[in-house]
């Protein structure tokens, strides 16, 4: 993200970040449209030279505005639903650079997507094969299909997040894959053009995806060999992202990290590259938590300090139902002061408003010294964040902004008690 401190206070872009918590409050999401084009420019840069298209998973972050600009930059998009799919169609995303992934497709879900022509169903399961082929039958519709395939792959990630595993549901298991091609193959309506692998989420090592790479490859060639013609591999997304130390500065304590800092998005991608380039297929990928994480963060005001014997709580205005990741999965975020004022350092709990234990930012965290009132930033908060955001408590879901340069807009209002009572 572009975020530096000047003058001890911390900005994105060429923003102040206490100008916005003072003119739209908090909790607060802020994005930076320049950081996350420049990051999908670099991942699909990495492809340069090879037929592909670097599509865009909406389930990282579906704001419209942050659509539109990636749809304008010429990304494809990876959509897991209904409402994904209107919302990229909505933001200008061609069909034929649509991908509709999911294991739970719904036959309504199909008819839209066959109506609309996307390029592609990633189907992950025989029944769902014949489900799709007969919709497209009562449609007079042709269904292009990439099977995914489960490659039992793993990949290091949190478990809640990795999906390569045969113990997982995603998928077809590789060992049934050519029942399933031939399956496919055998459908009316259907047209068997790619493979798909995704193998989780939040990777940081290459070498994950060179395994995949090198099933996809033998997938590809094993089904021509039995006479169909694989056009298109999809390599999924899951390259992980910085979340530890993402802002360093004197003023605020090192952080330790768990392993080596995380691969760039296109050393993962060149670990596939030389399998892929061989193939003569059209390579999608689908990177979501690598293009928006990092371009975004939210703002969160201290309400009280609080001790309970030699335990210390910051207790904020943001709560799990803003940003859920931390709760759900004990997700790291690096939590840093908009105003940095002191060298003094002290260990704390970052809790939230929610009735819940559970309901934390961070728990035994080293921090600069932080006043009630002063306000915090959490980092990298971009993707599976505000898409998690709910109701809980009845507590009204936080607004989100967009800063271009030193121009700021506001991409959705915050909600008002008369809108959650209605």
């Amino acid at each position: 993200m572009k975020l530096e401190y000047r003058n001890n206070e911390l900005h994105c872009e060429d923003v102040p970040l206490s100008e916005l918590f003072l003119e739209f409050g908090t909790p607060l999401y802020v994005y930076s449209r320049s950081a996350f084009l420049e990051n999908f420019r670099a991942i699909d840069h990495a492809l340069h030279g090879i037929e592909h298209v670097t599509c865009y998973a909406l389930k990282a972050n579906s704001n419209l505005h942050i659509l539109k600009a990636l749809a304008e930059e010429g990304a494809g998009a990876d959509v897991v639903s209904a409402g994904e799919l209107l919302l990229a169609l909505k933001a200008g995303f061609s069909p034929e650079r649509i991908v509709f992934a999911g294991v739970g497709k719904r036959e309504d879900e199909m008819e839209l997507g066959l109506k609309e022509e996307i390029h592609c169903f990633n189907v992950e399961s025989i029944p769902e094969l014949q489900l799709l082929s007969l919709v497209a039958m009562r449609l007079q519709k042709r269904a292009r299909v990439a099977l995914r395939i489960n490659p039992d792959i793993r990949a290091g990630s949190h478990p809640y997040i990795s999906t390569g595993l045969n113990d997982h549901k995603f998928g077809i298991p590789a060992a049934q894959a050519a029942e399933a091609f031939r399956t496919a193959a055998s459908l009316p309506n259907l047209e068997v053009c790619g493979v798909h692998v995704h193998i989780g989420s939040q990777i940081t090592r290459p070498e994950p995806f060179a395994e995949a790479a090198d099933i996809v490859a033998s997938l590809v060639r094993s089904q021509r060999a039995a006479g169909l013609p694989i056009t298109h591999v999809d390599v999924g997304g899951g390259f992980g992202v910085r979340y530890k130390n993402a802002l360093r500065q004197e003023g605020l304590p090192e952080e330790d990290e768990d392993s080596a800092p995380p691969s760039a998005p296109a050393e993962l991608i060149g670990a596939m590259l030389p399998v892929l380039k061989d193939l003569g297929c059209t390579v999608w990928l689908e990177p979501g938590r690598a293009i928006v994480a990092d371009a975004g963060l939210l703002l969160t005001k201290v309400l009280y300090r609080k001790e309970n014997g030699a335990k210390r709580f910051l207790i904020v205005d943001a709560g799990m139902n803003d940003l859920l990741r931390p709760s759900l999965y004990q997700a790291y975020h690096q939590i840093v002061p908009v105003r940095l004022e002191t060298m003094e350092r002290e260990t704390v709990d970052v809790v939230g408003p929610v009735c819940e234990t559970g309901d934390f930012l961070a728990r035994d965290r080293v921090m600069p010294r932080i006043k009630q009132n002063d306000v915090l930033a959490v980092l990298t908060a971009g993707a599976y964040g505000f898409v998690n955001v709910s109701n809980y408590n009845s507590r009204l879901r936080p607004a989100e902004v967009l800063v271009n340069g030193d121009r700021v807009r506001v991409i959705r209002p915050r909600q008002t008690l008369e809108e959650l009572v209605s």
